[in-house]
């Protein structure tokens, strides 16, 4: 009589079922010791009481440094994980997305729903092209879904970052009172998605913006000697995030903290490297 050999049961793929199993166990405790983070309820809020005493980060390239020794984080949306500003959020840091709302660089996910008549001359950098920003029809949308962006990845803030075109050679005849009223629905844009409004530059309107807006980024006030124009934000409380690129802190930070300013110094990379002011 021939002896059929016993056939081996699946003793390896148990093994591994039960070994996955383990692991599966094993990290349950891990992930469930910090709880999903969704999106904030509400826009940032900047409370006029703490408007001299922040301080912040501009970071845009190189590994995101969590650990930076500020309360707000001005981020690129698209680079920036819902992980990482989540984080962030844990620690009680204030986010805020930078958005290119009058330029289209041909990289951005999203360049091709910007139909090729509101695109004009080059921008600010060689890979982006400006934008008809009296085109709000055919702007609006994709405009409000980066905004959406930075509300799912969890900013409560958003700062308009190209919204002085009519100030530059953009191939389009914008005028002063275009951009107003273009700035002006992006304000209005933002809040409807509970997102705080900011700008960023167009120095010649903070005046006529300061109203419609929550703070103000600014590059380089002391060396165009333009400071004394930001002065609209910090009078009202609202916070101005200002960085110089040259120079010593020990120079402008007296003047800018004078102003009420939030004051660091930065590489143009805006990597992790950052001199803040002291805080007064």
């Amino acid at each position: 009589m021939r002896i059929r050999p016993r056939r081996r049961v699946a003793v390896r793929p148990l093994r591994r079922v039960l070994s996955a199993s383990v692991a599966v166990v094993l990290a349950v405790p891990a992930y469930g010791c910090r709880p999903a983070l969704t999106p904030p309820g509400a826009p940032t809020a900047w409370p006029a009481t703490q408007a001299r005493h922040w301080q912040w980060q501009w970071q845009l390239s190189g590994p995101l440094d969590p650990a930076v020794d500020a309360q707000v984080f001005l981020l690129d949306p698209v680079a920036t994980t819902a992980a990482q500003t989540a984080e962030l959020r844990s620690r009680d840091r204030r986010l805020i997305c930078q958005v290119n709302v009058g330029s289209v660089r041909s990289d951005d996910p999203d360049a091709s729903r910007f139909p090729e008549i509101v695109r004009g001359a080059t921008g600010r950098r060689p890979d982006s092209r400006w934008l008809d920003v009296r085109s709000w029809d055919a702007l609006r949308p994709v405009l409000a879904d980066r905004f959406r962006l930075c509300r799912g990845k969890g900013f409560g803030a958003v700062a308009l970052f190209d919204a002085d075109g009519y100030a530059a050679r953009t191939g389009f005849a914008l005028d002063f009172d275009d951009q107003l009223l273009f700035n002006r629905r992006l304000a209005e844009l933002a809040r409807s998605l509970s997102l705080s409004p900011g700008l960023v530059n167009d120095v010649p309107q903070l005046a006529a913006l300061a109203p419609d807006f929550d703070f103000a980024v600014n590059e380089e006030c002391v060396r165009l000697a333009q400071c004394a124009k930001l002065l609209p934000f910090s009078d009202a409380g609202k916070p101005v995030f200002h960085v110089e690129y040259t120079g010593s802190p020990d120079d402008f930070c007296v003047t800018t903290v004078g102003y009420g300013f939030a004051s660091i110094r930065k590489d143009r990379t805006l990597d992790a490297s950052r001199e803040p002011c002291p805080l007064p």
